[in-house]
């Protein structure tokens, strides 16, 4: 395995009243009862979300348990504070607000970018994968753009916001593109150009700082890693360990290509964009965009694909039966979006959406 590189996974999960389903802003208590378990919780933008980090593993299986962990002890710190952990990517009830946590930098980005940050309770998933320097994380960066519509399709899951179906499996990846530096990664031809494109948004005042480059994929500011972050958080920890295990095969292909100087096809913006929003509309259920042929083509048959095209890093990392019988499973289950319309149309009741959710947090078949 000395080949193959780590991982680790962000998560961040929504706090919600036990009752109504709506948020509520208990962060810090959770935070603090967590950490009385040693599990550290980091403090989102607005005071209903908490996030967790897995430490760097090797294995899917190591992440798995990872995960396992870390979503029971903030369920159980949430428990404790009167709250109830849910790993969606928006708020399926109406809520009043969404108060910002409060620390200087929130408040500021609060006071910069208004209803943006003020209309949030966003939860997605975050999957670092080591790579060699920040021209590799470019350079993976750059190849990985085609792909990420399907990966938005598999991890969607914000179907139900505001007590009704948006019509989107993922409302969450449309509400987070109204950030200036959000969504689909600008093509870069190198670690300095792409620096330099963060200074110009920073220096003109469109973003705050570096840790607000939003972006589905960029090279992290902390690790030495590429971080792939355009996944709505999974509903289930197979979910995410099926995304991240894409993620790291993903990466490692992307390595391989650059390294034997494999010629990378031109991707319009506008293409990309229309894959994007086919993505989120349709999800894993419906029909993505075939971006050689650039024709609509059911999305499983996308993935399918795509696990074929990764399948050398898959089998290196012992991966691809995993990833095959995973995607499979979660076609035939659903994903989170498919099973919140599924506990929607029951009797068109909220409530059976967050006891959905809230089960599929802590499944871990």
């Amino acid at each position: 395995m000395a080949d193959i590189p780590t991982l680790g996974v962000e998560e961040e999960f929504l706090l919600v009243d036990p009752g109504s389903g709506a948020p509520v802003a208990r962060n810090r208590e959770v935070a603090d009862h967590a950490a009385e378990q040693g599990v550290d919780l980091q403090l989102e933008l607005t005071s209903c979300q908490v996030e967790t980090a897995t430490k760097v593993v090797h294995t899917t299986e190591g992440l798995r348990e990872q995960l396992i962990h870390l979503r029971r002890t903030a369920a159980d710190a949430a428990q404790r504070a009167g709250a109830r952990l849910l790993a969606v990517g928006l708020p399926p009830t109406l809520p009043r607000e969404f108060p910002l946590t409060d620390t200087l930098r929130y408040r500021d980005i609060g006071e910069r970018f208004g209803m943006i940050a003020h209309e949030q309770g966003i939860c997605g998933c975050h999957v670092h994968v080591a790579v060699p320097d920040r021209e590799a994380a470019v350079a993976v960066a750059n190849r990985l753009r085609p792909w990420l519509p399907m990966l938005l399709a598999l991890t969607a899951n914000s179907a139900i916001y505001r007590n009704a179906d948006t019509g989107h499996a993922s409302w969450r990846s449309v509400l987070w593109a109204r950030w200036p530096s959000a969504g689909p990664p600008p093509h870069f031809d190198s670690a300095e150009e792409y620096d330099a494109a963060v200074r110009m948004l920073c220096q003109s005042d469109v973003i705050r700082d570096d840790g607000m480059v939003y972006w589905d994929v960029r090279p992290s500011e902390d690790f030495p890693t590429v971080e792939v972050r355009v996944a709505d958080v999974p509903a289930t920890v197979a979910e995410t360990v099926l995304f991240a295990a894409l993620v790291r095969g993903a990466v490692m292909t992307a390595l391989a290509d650059e390294k034997r100087g494999e010629p990378l096809p031109p991707l319009p913006p506008w293409v990309l964009k229309a894959a994007y929003w086919k993505a989120a509309r349709d999800g894993l259920d419906g029909a993505g965009v075939d971006l050689q042929g650039q024709i609509a083509r059911p999305m499983r048959a996308l993935l399918e694909q795509l696990i074929e095209r990764l399948r050398p890093a898959l089998e290196a990392a012992g991966d691809y039966a995993f990833v095959s019988d995973g995607l499979a499973a979660v076609a035939e289950r659903g994903n989170g979006a498919m099973r919140q319309r599924q506990a929607w149309r029951r009797r068109h009741d909220v409530a059976d959406v967050v006891a959905e959710a809230a089960a599929a947090t802590l499944e871990t078949g």
